[in-house]
């Protein structure tokens, strides 16, 4: 277990000051404790940033920005900024951070000590996440949009190779050892296992639940867990003998997954459920099929990216449509803290070590952050189910995203807004899927100021539609 969590956490340009005592998380007992050296991010997608957060203080310093936060800017014929910032992934030494937009098809490195953007290489259709190889030479980085893993040169930023998989990866993770690579899919049914010294594929496990989107291995090599949020279900693999263990219906938008180790060597795991507001904690059983412990209410909706400190005492929640952050106390399963961070967070990573000397503020800035953000309950009328709707104020207009439980299968619904005086203006008309449910539908328009409600009716017939297929990059998952 020893040399597991060292080669999970050794790098191979170690730094001079502390790096090779620095293990990354998921770790297991005994990592070092949270360090003011340490830096939490999220990936805003909609304010195009990169929140960096001290874990030990729980202060956010500010914002990396990596695009523009006007939509009238992203939308321009000039605009060559990032759009849609959404993954997120490290090095095992904490130099390097990568950001990956989804909308403008981006992979980005970033030296952690400084915040500096070092490499912005761009790749095919949707990359979704990437993460930096265990030796630090490459970064891996799925493209979802198509059918394979583009490996990027840490030192040019030039890529160097396309992997080709099944269609749609959504994230490459590595083995602690640093000797496989998995990739999940969200068009295919499949992981398929890479050796990373020939980059070859191995091994494909068949069987797991449809369209998953995130996936994370235990700290000790055994599992690999996949969240898959159309279908509102986990898989859980036996990652030794490669092979399906059991697969478990969690709930709407169930998202990512991460592991904690408690003393006395118990693994728990933890799963963010966006539909439910709940981050669900699971005791591993050593191969058999895990067991619900506790559902945690989040402070705020829509739970998305989560991960751990190395020395399993917390764990981060990053809260989709509230734009904030949830800090988890593992020993009792409490929020002890929530923070405000940039909009729309998605991915969320703790890098240890990320900043060995210094205050590690350069460049930071305030874009994204303290914007207004509700969440309103959207009243239903002549249709069945449940919704809601996140209102976000962006630099020039509002963002709108709606999500929905329990409509009509297949049926279309408009959303309209609700004016101080009782009338209403349609706004937009969506399809539920074929389990009755909407999620992260997505508008712009000025509503703050015009409107104080939204209702939700069945469609006229001819109503245009907005697209919401599994999969957009836009749903955000």
């Amino acid at each position: 277990m020893a040399l597991s969590v060292a080669l999970f956490a050794g790098a191979s340009h170690p730094r001079r000051r502390g790096a090779l005592h620095a293990l990354q998380a998921p770790a297991l007992a005994g990592a070092q404790p949270i360090s003011s050296r340490d830096r939490v991010y999220t990936a805003d997608q909609a304010s195009n940033t990169v929140t960096v957060i001290n874990p030990k203080t729980d202060q956010v310093l500010g914002t990396i920005p990596l695009g523009q936060d006007r939509l009238g800017q992203i939308l321009g014929p000039t605009d060559t900024s990032e759009v849609g910032v959404h993954g997120l992934g490290f090095s095992r030494d904490g130099g390097l951070l990568d950001a990956i937009s989804i909308t403008s098809n981006s992979a980005q490195l970033i030296r952690t000590k400084d915040n500096t953007i070092i490499h912005t290489t761009y790749v095919g259709r949707s990359p979704h996440e990437g993460f930096v190889s265990p030796d630090g030479h490459t970064l891996w980085v799925a493209v979802r949009g198509q059918n394979y893993v583009s490996v990027i040169s840490t030192r040019t930023g030039r890529e160097l190779q396309r992997i080709t998989t099944a269609n749609g990866p959504s994230k490459v993770v590595f083995s602690p050892d640093g000797t496989l690579a998995y990739v999940n899919h969200l068009r295919a049914r499949v992981v398929e296992v890479i050796r990373v010294a020939d980059r070859r594929i191995i091994k494909t496990i068949r069987g797991t639940a449809p369209m998953s989107s995130d996936e994370a291995i235990s700290p000790d090599g055994r599992e690999l867990w996949l969240g898959h949020p159309f279908t509102g279900q986990l898989t859980v693999i036996d990652a030794k003998r490669m092979r399906v263990i059991t697969i478990l219906m969690t709930g709407p938008r169930t998202n990512h997954a991460q592991f904690i180790t408690k003393p006395g060597g118990r693994e728990f795991a933890y799963v963010t459920v966006g539909g439910l507001n709940e981050t669900l904690v699971y005791r591993d059983r050593d191969g058999a099929a895990p067991r619900l412990v506790t559902r945690i209410t989040d402070h705020g909706y829509g739970p998305h990216g989560v991960w751990p400190s190395p020395d399993n005492t917390r764990i981060y929640v990053g809260l989709q449509n509230s734009d904030e952050v949830d800090v988890i106390n593992t020993a009792t399963n409490k929020v002890i803290k929530t923070l405000h961070v940039g909009q729309d967070p998605m991915a969320l990573v703790y890098v240890a070590n990320a900043v060995p000397q210094g205050s590690g503020r350069q460049g930071l800035t305030r874009q994204g952050l303290n914007r207004p953000v509700k969440n309103l309950t959207v009243r239903t009328q002549g249709v069945r189910g449940t919704a809601s709707l996140t209102v976000r104020r962006l630099d020039d207009t509002d963002q709108l995203v709606l999500n929905a439980r329990g409509l009509p299968p297949g049926g279309n619904v408009t959303l309209s807004g609700v004016r101080p005086g009782g009338a209403t203006t349609p706004l937009f008309t969506v399809t539920a899927n074929a389990t009755g449910d909407v999620d992260q539908a997505l508008s712009y328009t000025d509503f703050e100021r015009v409107y104080h409600g939204a209702i939700l009716t069945p469609a006229r017939p001819g109503a245009a539609r907005i697209a919401n297929a599994p999969g957009d990059p836009f749903c955000g998952m």
